[in-house]
């Protein structure tokens, strides 16, 4: 993450990109998680029946999308570092960003706080602190 501080104004004008970038790993997030689940009961299906033969194509193929999700999910991550958020939340695509808001913390910089779906930023919290400390910016 870079040591820059945003104001909220910047971080309001990175959410179209960031919107994108969010909505998309918590897409490929959710997917992975749901194949993950299919994977695992499968192999306890196979252990339960003692050893049932498998279709071990399909299961390289599934084995290898959930790679793949996973490295969809890192490049959104990594794009979102870039841009200078830090993901806090992949299945509510929170976002935390440094910030300085004067009137807060004595004009000590925290964290600009979104959250997919909201339109601006409107919350913050301190650095050792996290979603349920949110606060209202001034």
């Amino acid at each position: 993450m870079t040591e820059r501080l945003f104001t909220p104004g910047e971080v309001d004008a990175l959410l179209p990109r960031l919107t994108r970038l969010v909505e998309a790993m918590m897409e490929r997030h959710r997917q992975a998680v749901e194949l993950a689940g299919r994977l695992r009961e499968a192999r306890e299906r196979i252990r339960d029946s003692g050893g049932t033969r498998i279709d071990q194509r399909e299961w390289k193929a599934r084995a290898e999308r959930l790679d793949g999700l996973g490295i969809e999910v890192r490049a959104a991550i990594e794009a979102i570092d870039e841009l200078g958020g830090s993901v806090k939340d992949l299945e509510m695509g929170l976002v935390d960003f440094p910030g300085r808001v004067p009137d807060v913390m004595g004009d000590a910089p925290v964290n600009l706080c979104w959250k997919y779906g909201e339109t601006s930023v409107r919350f913050w919290h301190a650095f050792d602190e996290g979603y349920a400390h949110r606060k209202p910016l001034p």
